[in-house]
Parts: structure tokens; sequence; C-alpha cells
């Protein structure tokens, strides 16, 4: 498929034919007309979203919440909303995070099943909000965004989309493109030589296929990160034998429930007082309490919220919190697997707590010491028509491989973007991914995304992670329309020091500790840490309270933001006070608006 690239201006200070420059300087000055119109009119601006999981969706109700005047589409590659959660439903698949607190807000569910949603609950969840807010509208399903390319001079997005369903092929454009696919999007293959010479089952859990059945089969699991430890326990029971291929050992937890209880921390008492049977299934008592009782659930979900966000001291290097817990895990593993003394020596970690993702795994050790599964942890040779080479080379023979191996966290969107340096693909391979605050980049502007480098993705529930960046993303957008900006992009000095920052504070914190990990660069064992914010949970909400307007830098709505570029536009000079109109304000001129809003109690107080 050949794309059609649109024209990009290079940089700054560009010549047109009438003397005059892009608004960074000025050839000829030309004379400054007020703009009729009053302070904090809103411009008309498009918008496109790229994905449908639970950023995208929030997304689209925090921008109807706070815009006007604008237009907002969002494309998805799927059948159907709910990103991961439409896509993974591999047997066992759930989230590892409680569920009355990986939810929206503003949009809670009283009547999860159990302490740890399914991904088809939560897939459930993800439809009713599209459905009962009237969001299928915004969304375009079956259709993906295949490039993207920066007009300066127009100061818009060209886009190229195909309809999958059709194979169409047509081209957008956009004011502001928001990336809100999300980092575990992109699943891949291991890489295992010959591995598609395989002839029977090959499998991704990220692509489970309908139907399949694993009953009585010979089966090996390759992989044993969050994904492998939530299916080798699920189908150990019903395969005739498993093969489960470990390459680096990963800490396994006690379940969170009684950790929550053992450690004493600000969840311990609530979670004694609510009703759970041995699989964390909620009673019906207990379910229709949380719909009755707002004090009680309250206090719940408020607990269960400050337990989950309170944990960055057990990743600090040296810490008593680290020092106390290790041990603690240990012991429960070596229980978990009966002691064993081969199993604990290649099993449990000689690296420090963190270095890997953290994982709950009820039952998954104890299906390791099953009579029908072998743990191996020697180097896969290859992949063969009958199964898996070993680098001794035996051979194993089975009837279906599972690659439970993750995803592309290079950071680098799976279409061309370009900016103003050339391709975002591009730059993020090269060197280390960096970005402004995970949530922007340099030389790229009026373009977000959702978890970018150095996210906080290992800090809690994503939903209330998606609500703080849309709300920042809505004020930057808000005040283009509002400011006269045509558009902007944090500094390449801005990013640079946060990067600086970044990379001076993971070496306190056993993230960076040597360990093969998709915390790190390429996953390598001294990569540097990318896929984690440097603080905890409450830090990245506290650091996103407020605009940083110094970080970025702004082209304004000026003379060349006419079509033919002969400087015919409403603000011949560019100047960066347009905005302020013809002295009057909205707040005045809008009857369901209130002029006199700082008199009013907390307004008044209110930074």
């Amino acid at each position: 498929m050949t794309l059609i690239k649109s024209p990009r201006a290079s940089g700054r200070g560009i010549k047109r034919k009438n003397g005059s420059t892009n608004g960074y300087g000025a050839a000829e000055k030309k004379a400054y007309a007020i703009r009729e119109e009053a302070l904090g009119t809103s411009k008309h601006v498009r918008i496109v979203g790229i994905g449908a999981g639970a950023s995208g969706i929030n997304l689209i109700r925090t921008l109807r919440k706070n815009l006007v005047n604008y237009e907002h589409v969002v494309y998805d590659k799927n059948a159907g909303v709910g990103g991961t959660w439409f896509e993974n439903r591999y047997p066992g698949c759930r989230c590892d995070v409680p569920s009355h607190n990986y939810q929206f807000a503003w949009r809670p569910n009283h009547e999860w099943s159990n302490f740890f949603a399914t991904a088809e609950e939560i897939g459930g969840y993800l439809e009713r909000i599209c459905r009962d807010e009237d969001m299928m509208g915004v969304i375009k399903l079956r259709h993906r965004v295949n490039g993207a390319w920066w007009d300066e001079r127009r100061g818009l997005w060209d886009l190229s989309v195909q309809n999958l369903e059709t194979g169409e092929e047509f081209r957008d454009h956009a004011n502001f493109l928001i990336n809100a696919a999300g980092i575990l999007n992109n699943w891949k293959w291991p890489d295992i030589p010959d591995i598609k010479s395989f002839q029977g089952d090959l499998i991704h859990t990220a692509s489970w296929p309908k139907g399949f059945d694993y009953a009585n089969k010979t089966v090996a699991v390759i992989g044993n990160g969050a994904s492998g430890i939530q299916l080798v326990p699920t189908i150990q029971p019903d395969v005739k034998k498993l093969y489960h291929f470990v390459r680096t050992p990963t800490w396994i937890i006690p379940p969170r429930r009684v950790t929550m209880m053992l450690m004493g921390g600000p969840a311990s008492k609530v979670i004694s007082e609510v009703e759970f049977d041995e699989k964390e299934n909620f009673s019906a008592a207990q379910i229709e309490r949380f719909k009755s009782d707002p004090v009680f659930y309250h206090k719940f979900i408020t607990a269960i919220e400050r337990d989950i966000g309170g944990v960055f001291d057990l990743w600090l290097n040296g810490s008593q919190a680290q020092t106390n817990v290790h041990p603690r895990v240990v012991k429960f593993m070596t229980d978990s697997l009966g002691g064993n003394e081969r199993l604990c020596k290649e099993l449990i970690p000689d690296y420090p707590l963190g270095c890997r993702r953290v994982t709950p795994g009820p039952g998954y050790l104890e299906a390791l010491r099953a009579p029908n599964t072998t743990v191996v942890t020697e180097g896969i040779a290859r992949v063969v028509p009958e199964g898996i080479q070993l680098e001794s080379g035996e051979i194993i023979k089975v009837d279906a491989i599972i690659c439970a191996t993750g995803f592309d966290n290079s950071f680098a969107p799976p279409f061309p973007v370009v900016g103003r340096h050339g391709n975002v693909q591009d730059l993020m391979k090269a060197g280390t991914p960096s970005g402004y605050m995970s949530l922007a980049l340099a030389g790229v502007p009026n373009y977000f995304t959702f978890f970018g480098p150095n996210a906080p993705i290992g800090h809690g529930s994503v939903f209330t992670l998606s609500e703080h960046v849309a709300r920042y993303v809505t004020r930057a957008i808000l005040k283009c329309q509002t400011e006269g900006i045509k558009s902007l992009a944090p500094t390449s000095a801005a990013v640079a020091d946060y990067a600086a920052h970044v990379a001076a504070l993971m070496p306190r914190t056993a993230w960076s500790a040597p360990c093969k990990s998709w915390f790190k660069k390429d996953g390598r064992e001294d990569g540097p840490v990318t896929a984690l914010h440097p603080g905890s949970r409450f830090h990245f909400f506290q650091m996103l309270e407020r605009f940083r307007g110094e970080d970025w830098e702004y082209a304004y709505d000026g003379y060349d933001d006419d079509d033919d570029g002969n400087g015919n536009g409403k603000n011949p000079t560019g100047n960066r006070f347009y905005y302020l109109g013809n002295g009057f304000a909205t707040k005045e001129l809008d009857p369901e608006a209130n002029p006199t809003w700082y008199l009013d109690g907390e307004d008044a107080d209110r930074l």
C-alpha cells in the first residue's frame, strides 16, 4: 500500500512571498487589528483519537464535559470497543488490580462479581458505558490509522485511514491527534527461529482463537509474565501434558487480599469486613451492601486506592519495606512450590523484588508441581514442525504452542507519525524513548499520547490514570481554542530535562536492578527504565495538576491560516494577545454563565 505524504513546513521563520514569516519572526510588520469576539470564545477544532479502549472512551466524556465548538472522531482497528479487554480473552484472563478500583470514578459499578474482574466483565463494563453515554456515534470501528503527517503552515495533521471492512483508504485531518492505543496493544511473537514452521496450533494469548480446545492435548506455554501466570493454572487441569518454558524467574506474591490484611495497610481493616468465598467472589449480600451503603462503599474504594498507591517505598533499594517484604515472598513461593529444591532454585528470583512486574498468581506455583506439568528453563534453539528444539538438541513434541510473550513496548507507533523532526517510529527506536510527562513529544505538535515513555503503567488502575491524562490534554486543547494558539509542543529542552530527572532517579529503585524486564528498553537486563513513572502513583497525579506553560513552544493563529498562504488570515501579525478580543468576556455575555464567580464560596479561594 502506498501512502501519500502531505507537504510539511520545515521550521521556523519560513519566508512567504509577501515578505513576512510564519509568526516566529517578521520581515515585514503588518497592521494589528482587534479580534471582534469576546475573551474566552472557542475556535472550532477537529480532534482525532486512536483507540477505543478505556483511555479513548474516557476522553470522549472529558471533551464533552469541558469543550465546545469541536468535532471528535475515534478510529479503532477492532470490531468492538474495549481495547486490551476486547483483544485479550485467553482462559483465566483477568485484571490484577481490585475491580472496584479498576473503573472510572465517574462510573462506579457496585456489582463486580469478584475482587479481580475477568476480561469479559471489564469488556462488558466498557461496552455499557459506550452504549449508555451514546458514544458509538463518535467511534469508527474496524478503521485503522495508517499514517499521520504534520503540516506546519496549516497547523493540521493529515491522516491516512483504512476501512478494514472494505479495504478503502481515505484521507482525514485533525487539529489535534490523540493516540490512546496504549502500551499493551501491539502484540508480538517471540524472537525464536523458525517459529512459523510449527505444524500444530500456534497461538498468542493476545489473539486467542475462539473455540480453541486445549483439553487432552500436549501444550507448551512460553512466557511467565502476567498472561502466562494466569493461563497456566487455568488450563493445567485439562491438558494431557503441559510444558512451561521460563526464561527468567519472576516474583509471585500472595493473593492481594491476603497481603493487604497481613501488611496492616490502609485496606486491612475494611477488607476484613467484606464477604468473599474461597475464589474471592463477592457474596450476594456484599454486592447489595456496596449498592445500598454509600458510606461503606466509599470507605472501601478509598482504602484500596491508598493501599495500591502507597507502595512506592517498596520499590526503593534498601528501604525498610523492601527489607521486610522480601523474605516473606521467598517463604510464600517456597511453600507454594512444596519446598521442591529444583523448582525453588529455578523459579525464585535472585534479583530485587520489583525489578520485573510483581504478579499475584493464585494457583500458578501449585500448577507447576502438578504431575502433568514440566517446567523448562533450558534455552530454546528453534521451533520445528513437530514442536520445540532445545539448545541441547532435545525436541519436545507438542500439539500446541501458546506464546504468552507480551507486546512491542518500544513506544514506536505502529504507523508513521511524521512531525517536525521526522518519523516518531525512527526517533523512538534510535535512542532511549523520552517524552514530556509521558503524554507529549518534542517536535511533534498537537500530538498527545496516553501512556507514552515513562508513564505509570505499573502503578495501579489505568482507568484512574487515563482520567488524569485526559484532563491535562483537554486543558491544553482548551488553551489553544481560547488563546489563539495554532499549535503547541513541549520544547526539546524541557523533554531533555525531564529525561535527565528520570535517569537520575531510576537507579534508586529496584526497577533498574539487573534483570530482563519489559519495564526496560528492549527488555535488556541493563537497559534504561522506559515504561514506569519516576515516582509514586500520587506523585504522577500531582505532577499533572498544573499545566507548565513555560515548558511548551507555541505557534499562534496568524496571517498564514488562510488557504493560499498570502497573509490574509484574521491575525495578520500573529500577535499572541489577539485572543483578548474586543474587551468583553464570555463569562459576562453567556446567559448561563456566572459573571461574579469570584464571589462564590469555594471559587473565591480556589487557586
